[in-house]
């Protein structure tokens, strides 16, 4: 089976066992940026946490965030976990909508890797943040990766000789058709499988919807 056929194989078996996802978590395209950065390195339900002060406090516009000082806001967002850190990046992230007047909809016209390569320009916005802002606020189609997507591609022997977050990401946007849908719906899906069937230490291989495609289950 050739690799767009497999790549396929897999989303429409992932599909099919759990349906769609609705990602992204967050009401509206700002919460979705601010859980973007707030979600680095820490679970969603501490990133709850810290979107529940934010909403109470009134600082869920960009700028309510530019006027708090850093050091309340990181206050707020302490349940995240490095939230002094966090609160420097959010005022970053900020600062950078300010060129657009806040309006995140201007994003929407641009093409993916040219926002891409501008948003890894802004403190504190990595690759993932970088894609999840691009696939989830502009609905452009880049492919997000983490350590759950790398995971299930790993166990499906398709790890890329440089393991580099972007050679991973390329085995996805090389293969597959160039749709925001698509790629939303893929990673939200991968992301459901590895948390729930093809877990860390132990997998439930003989839960898994991908099994016949997977050689690390077969042998296991």
């Amino acid at each position: 089976m050739n690799l767009p056929a497999l790549l396929t194989e897999v989303y429409d078996r992932l599909y099919a066992a759990y349906g769609p996802q609705g990602w992204w978590p967050g009401d509206g395209p700002f919460e979705t940026i601010v859980g973007a950065v707030l979600t680095q390195n820490t679970a969603w339900t501490n990133v709850d946490k810290a979107m529940t002060n934010l909403r109470a406090a009134g600082c869920m516009t960009p700028q309510a965030i530019r006027d708090i000082p850093e050091e309340e806001l990181a206050l707020l967002i302490r349940p995240s976990g490095y939230f002094n850190t966090k609160a420097k990046k959010l005022k970053a992230v900020v600062e950078h909508l300010a060129r657009y007047d806040d309006d995140l909809d201007r994003w929407r016209d641009r093409e993916a890797k040219e926002l891409r390569a501008e948003l890894l320009s802004v403190y504190g916005i990595g690759p993932e943040t970088a894609d999840d802002i691009v696939l989830y606020v502009a609905d452009l189609p880049t492919f997000v990766m983490d350590s759950y997507t790398q995971r299930i591609v790993d166990r499906l022997g398709l790890t890329p000789a440089h393991r580099t977050y972007d050679a991973y990401q390329a085995l996805f946007e090389a293969n597959l058709p160039a749709e925001a849908p698509l790629f939303n719906e893929y990673h939200a899906l991968l992301d459901f499988h590895a948390k729930d069937v093809c877990t860390k230490r132990t997998p439930h291989c003989e839960d898994c919807c991908l099994l016949p495609l997977c050689p690390t289950g077969k042998s296991s």
